[in-house]
């Protein structure tokens, strides 16, 4: 199999992987030992841009550029493609989380995609619980198919 496919496949695996990680390290650190970064995520004032929530751009981050830095300084090996996988899914998790669907930045407001109505959904229905150990929809990429099928009601309507 040639070198190009094998990374492709490592990227999409890595970018694949990273929801899974997001899912377990929502449900389980930002709602559990972590919940004093993330709390003011769920209970916003609305005057403030920046929130401690934040801080979890820079730790998910981090080992992706670290990956990025020590695969590119052993020739481009697997761990600087998994590292782009990472890195691909923060950037992909900005735009949804924080653009479309928070609307830190006022663009890609309206849509007509079920998929986009179904993620955006299944998000507030999250925050709509205030407290640590509540809550459900802990992804951002796939979020459980009821919402799909309420997004795809609505469409048809």
């Amino acid at each position: 199999m040639s070198p190009w496919i094998i990374n492709t496949m490592i990227v999409i695996a890595a970018f694949v992987g990273m929801e899974c990680v997001a899912w377990l390290a929502h449900k389980y650190l930002m709602h559990g030992a972590l919940w004093s970064l993330h709390h003011d995520h769920h209970q916003r004032d609305d005057g403030d841009f920046f929130e401690k929530n934040d801080y979890f751009f820079v730790i998910f981050a981090t080992p992706g550029i670290t990956l990025l830095w020590l695969g590119l300084n052993q020739g481009f090996s697997y761990l600087f493609f998994i590292g782009l996988g990472i890195t691909i899914y923060g950037f992909a998790y900005f735009i949804v989380h924080d653009i479309f669907i928070h609307q830190r930045f006022k663009i890609f407001r309206n849509t007509d995609s079920v998929y986009l109505k179904a993620i955006r959904r299944a998000h507030k229905m999250h925050h709509k619980h205030l407290g640590k150990q509540e809550g459900e929809c802990f992804g951002m990429l796939w979020v459980p198919l009821k919402y799909f099928r309420e997004a795809k009601k609505a469409a048809v309507r």
